[in-house]
């Protein structure tokens, strides 16, 4: 993000009024742009060099330009650490990289070793995200990656395996109901994987704490309270982003294959799922994304001891203090 180039003039947050939910959805949905995955690396330092000639007071004011720097930063570099962050992995990708893993999951018919099989590949795209995105005062190990990995494939495709053998024996069920249920199972799978996922490869930072900032964005030290704030509010997050793509899609499918698309070809009824998780993820995504803001602040004493009665640069109190959810 922008908020990654040094300079001692703090910039603007945004173009947009993220105190409200709608200035944070108008923001989201700049930063998951697609059009964004086509920024160039030249771009990029162009970008930072305009971002840096604010923050070090050479630039008065902000114009287009400007945020149109600061869009491309958000949408491409980490904020902790100003690297630029992979492309499959960056939120502006966010919507074309789960595609076709989630069509896969919403597949109807899949048997025991193809619900495993998307299951892990959906897992394995969540760390990978998750890893690339979070907010790295406390770095996890090789080993730590790796062992929690497992625990979230194994609980996601366990989740999944045990709800599609489970829900055929609801005998009290209607078969209408027990197709709705089956074809839901993998939204809650989804949904209890990509909780245990982020607590688990981000336990560290609930641990050891992350880093907060004052207004200037010099850090003031760590924070517990902070991270699990932090934590708990992206693995609601995950909740609240899949529970439209996850739902909405299946639902929807299977009221046109009893309409329009009965009797089609499996091609067809392919695009159609497509289709429907293509235009609910675009939409869905800046409103989930925008139920938390990314970059938050929090009254110092609602937090550790040690972070009350500190000064800024200024030799001012600092009252309040800022931190970096991740996504």
């Amino acid at each position: 993000m922008a908020s990654s180039v040094p300079g001692p003039y703090p910039l603007p947050e945004s173009r947009y009024d993220l105190s409200t939910y709608w200035g944070r959805v108008r923001h989201c949905s700049e930063i998951a742009d697609p059009f964004m995955l086509l920024t160039t690396e030249k771009q990029l330092q162009e970008a930072r060099n305009l971002i840096s000639s604010y923050r070090r007071g050479e630039l008065k004011g902000t114009n287009p330009k400007f945020w149109d720097a600061k869009k491309k930063l958000d949408s491409t570099v980490h904020p902790d650490t100003g690297e630029t962050v992979l492309l499959p992995f960056r939120m502006s990708c966010c919507v074309l990289s789960n595609l076709v893993v989630t069509a896969g999951m919403l597949t109807p018919g899949l048997g025991t070793a193809g619900t495993i099989f998307w299951q892990w590949t959906n897992q394995s795209l969540n760390v990978a995200i998750n890893s690339a995105n979070a907010n790295k005062s406390h770095p996890m190990s090789t080993l730590q990656l790796v062992g929690n990995y497992a625990m979230a494939v194994s609980a996601s495709c366990g989740v999944a395996v045990g709800l599609n053998k489970l829900v055929p024996r609801l005998q009290h069920l209607s078969a209408n109901t027990k197709l709705i249920l089956g074809r839901l199972v993998p939204f809650a799978a989804v949904v209890s994987a990509g909780v245990i996922n982020v607590f688990l490869m981000r336990g560290g930072e609930i641990r050891k704490g992350i880093a907060v900032y004052d207004k200037n964005g010099d850090e003031v030290g760590k924070s517990k309270k902070a991270a699990l704030l932090a934590v708990g509010e992206t693995a609601l997050s995950r909740v609240i982003n899949a529970t439209p793509i996850m739902v909405l899609p299946p639902l929807i499918l299977v009221r046109l294959q009893k309409g329009v698309l009965k009797g089609k070809s499996l091609g067809i009824q392919t695009l159609a799922n497509l289709g429907l998780i293509l235009g609910t993820s675009l939409i869905a995504l800046p409103f989930a994304l925008g139920v938390f803001p990314q970059y938050q602040g929090i009254d110092v004493h609602k937090l550790e001891k040690h972070l009350i009665d500190q000064k800024d640069q200024d030799d001012q109190p600092i009252t309040k203090v800022w931190f970096n959810r991740g996504i």
